[in-house]
């Protein structure tokens, strides 16, 4: 009882490097959410936001603590514009 998997061959290690690099990627694309949220609300938004914080609101208060800090930051975000003008309804085009 040398080994607790027997490799003889290079087809016995497949499945095995198979499972190590999913499980890589499993673990690249987890750490990478923080990161990628951040990228997308500067690219929809505007709103520069660093993955730390995102991260540290994860672990604080979960998936809806950070859901609140992007609601937060986009009305704030918006706050900052001013207000938003609303066309009279005579210039709106008629519905035929």
């Amino acid at each position: 009882m040398s080994s607790i998997l027997p490799l003889r061959t290079l087809s016995d290690a497949l499945p095995i490097v198979f499972a190590a690099v999913l499980l890589a990627i499993l673990v690249i694309s987890f750490r990478s959410r923080a990161v990628v949220f951040c990228q997308y609300l500067r690219a929809m938004t505007g709103i520069e936001l660093s993955p730390a914080d995102v991260r540290r609101v994860y672990r604080e208060r979960g998936r809806e603590g950070v859901r609140e800090l992007f609601l937060d930051l986009i009305i704030r975000a918006d706050l900052t514009e001013g207000p938003i003008e609303i066309p009279a309804e005579d210039s709106l085009p008629a519905s035929t």
